[in-house]
C-alpha cells in the first residue's frame, strides 16, 4: 500500500464531448487535508465525480487508493454538495448517522441470531464513536430538523466517516454556514485527518476559513490547474499565469484574501473571496 491516496499524471476530464479540466497532476498522501478552488464552472465538482469513478478519466493515469477510481468502493467518505434539512424534519442525527454504515438495511429487522446481535452491538459501538469524534453527542438525539446548518453538517460528515474511509471528499460543506461555523468545521476537519489519517478534498467558496487548517490547495481556472500552498498559489503571478490574464490578490488587515479580476468569475467567491464555486 503506497502513501499516496491520490495520484494523478496528466488527467483530462470531459463531459458531453468539451473538456473541463486537462493535464492535472496531483498527488494527495494519507491524512493529508486539500483544499480545491476556483471559479464557477471551472470543474471542481466534477473532478471530485471523476475521482469517485462517476465521470470517466479522458486521458492521463488516475489511482484512488492504489486502485482505479471506480474500484475505491466503501474506502472512499463522500459528501455532497450540502442537502439542506427543513425544520419539519424529524429523522433524528443519530439515525442519519447510522444509515451511513449500510443504506440497504435501513428499516430491515434482521433475524436475532448471535450474529446479527454481535452486529447490531459493533454498528451501535461505531456510530457512537464518530458522534463523538465530531462533537456532536449533546444533539445527535434530536431531529435535524431542530439543529443549526453547522450541527446538521457534523452530523453529515460522522455519517460520512462511519465505514472507515481512507479517503473523504468533501463538496462544499461549509456552503449556507455562517463564519464560526465554517472555522469550526474547518477545525474539526483538520483533527480527523490528524487523529484517524484521513486524506481531504474539500470543495469550498472561500478559502479564508480553512487558512491555518490545510496542507495544500488545488486551484482551477482555465480548464488547468495549479497545486501547492496557499502562499504559493494564491498569488497575482500564479493567478494570472493559470488564466492567461492579469488576477490581482489583495490582503486585508485581518490576514484575508480577496481575489480580483478572474475572466470566469467576477462576481464575489463565497462571503469574502470574490470568486465562485463550480
Amino acid at each position: 500500500m503506497s502513501a499516496l491516496a491520490i495520484n494523478l499524471e496528466g488527467v483530462s476530464v470531459a463531459r458531453n464531448g468539451r473538456a473541463i479540466v486537462s493535464d492535472v497532476d496531483l498527488e494527495v498522501g494519507r491524512g493529508e487535508f486539500i483544499a480545491v478552488l476556483g471559479p464557477n464552472g471551472a470543474g471542481k465538482s466534477t473532478l471530485m465525480k471523476a475521482l469517485l469513478g462517476l465521470v470517466p478519466i479522458a486521458a492521463g493515469r488516475a489511482t484512488v487508493l492504489d486502485r482505479a477510481p471506480v474500484q475505491a468502493g466503501s474506502e472512499v467518505g463522500y459528501l455532497p454538495q450540502r442537502r439542506g434539512f427543513d425544520h419539519a424534519t424529524r429523522i433524528r442525527g443519530v439515525d442519519l448517522v447510522r444509515l451511513g454504515l449500510d443504506g440497504n438495511r435501513w428499516g430491515v429487522s434482521l433475524p436475532v441470531t448471535g450474529r446479527a446481535r454481535s452486529r447490531r452491538r459493533a454498528d451501535r459501538h461505531r456510530t457512537e464513536e464518530v458522534i463523538s469524534l465530531v462533537g456532536a453527542g449533546a444533539y445527535a438525539e434530536r431531529p435535524l430538523g431542530e439543529l443549526s446548518g453547522g450541527e446538521q453538517q457534523r452530523l453529515l460528515i460522522a455519517q460520512a466517516l462511519i465505514r472507515r474511509p481512507r479517503l473523504l471528499i468533501l463538496d462544499e460543506p461549509l456552503d449556507s454556514l455562517d463564519l464560526p461555523a465554517q472555522v469550526s468545521v474547518a477545525a474539526l476537519i483538520r483533527r480527523i485527518c490528524v487523529s484517524e489519517q484521513v486524506a481531504v478534498l474539500l470543495v469550498a467558496h472561500d478559502v479564508n476559513p480553512l487558512l491555518g487548517y490545510l496542507d495544500r490547495i488545488v486551484y482551477l481556472g482555465g480548464g488547468r490547474a495549479v497545486s501547492g500552498s496557499v502562499d504559493e498559489v494564491i498569488t497575482a503571478t500564479t493567478l494570472s499565469r493559470l488564466y492567461g490574464a492579469p488576477v490581482e490578490v489583495l490582503h486585508t488587515t485581518d490576514g484575508r484574501l480577496v481575489v480580483v479580476g478572474q475572466p470566469e468569475a467576477p462576481h464575489h467567491h463565497g462571503h469574502r473571496h470574490e470568486e465562485a464555486a463550480a
